[in-house]
């Protein structure tokens, strides 16, 4: 089970929060034992990107021996 400060892999795309497959994020809230997530997801200087109520298909826990890659998120406007 996905826990609050479990880092999990997004599983979707959600261009509208310039987020793609495969980023990391950290969850900071569990709604109703599981059915539902706030998930952050920061840049590796630390700025937050978003905060997304994500549903239980749409993240994952990090695998073993799975390796991050770093990506440029655009600015906002």
């Amino acid at each position: 089970m996905i826990a609050e400060h479990d880092r999990v892999v997004l599983r979707i795309d959600l261009p509208e929060h310039q987020l793609v497959a495969g980023d990391i994020g950290t969850v900071v809230l569990v709604h109703r034992n599981g059915a539902g997530y706030e998930v952050e997801f920061m840049a590796l200087d630390g700025e937050t990107v978003a905060v997304v109520t994500l549903l239980p298909a749409q993240i994952r826990p990090i695998a073993q021996r799975e390796i991050a890659h770093a990506r440029l998120v655009a600015q906002a406007a």
